[in-house]
């Protein structure tokens, strides 16, 4: 089967491609989606996406959270947390607000890490030195 809902241990369901399986175009899930087969394409997830070790993608991955321990060959957009572990390969570019490497993950490309700052934090930054001073004074 290609596609599936499955209950985790958690009792909440997810999507999944297995093994052998694979997809050729664009995918948007609002649950979460483990990938052990093969997509070539888009995939759009509002959940976490875990590329299996025997997953593979080629195409752009656009998520809240995303663990990767197979490969991707593409752009990852990640709005959260994205984790490479010891088995990934990675070759593309990378956007998130926090990465995580194991050691042996493979990675060859671009990355772009920015957090948002608060608005007290913007504040801070148009004030000059002086005024700071001033201001301390």
């Amino acid at each position: 089967m290609a596609k599936e809902n499955i209950s985790g241990s958690s009792g909440v369901i997810y999507n999944s491609l297995t093994h052998g399986s694979k997809i050729i175009g664009k995918i948007i899930a609002d649950k979460d989606f483990r990938i052990d087969g093969e997509i070539e394409g888009d995939i759009v997830c509002s959940g976490k996406i875990v590329i299996g070790q025997k997953g593979f993608l080629k195409g752009t991955v656009q998520c809240t959270f995303a663990e990767i321990l197979g490969k991707v060959d593409g752009k990852i957009e990640v709005s959260d947390t994205l984790t490479l572990r010891e088995s990934a390969v990675v070759v593309g570019d990378i956007k998130t607000k926090i990465l995580i490497v194991e050691p042996k993950a493979v990675f060859d490309g671009t990355c772009s890490m920015k957090r948002e700052i608060s608005k007290a934090e913007a504040d801070m930054a148009e004030i000059s030195p002086k005024k700071m001073k001033e201001l301390i004074s």
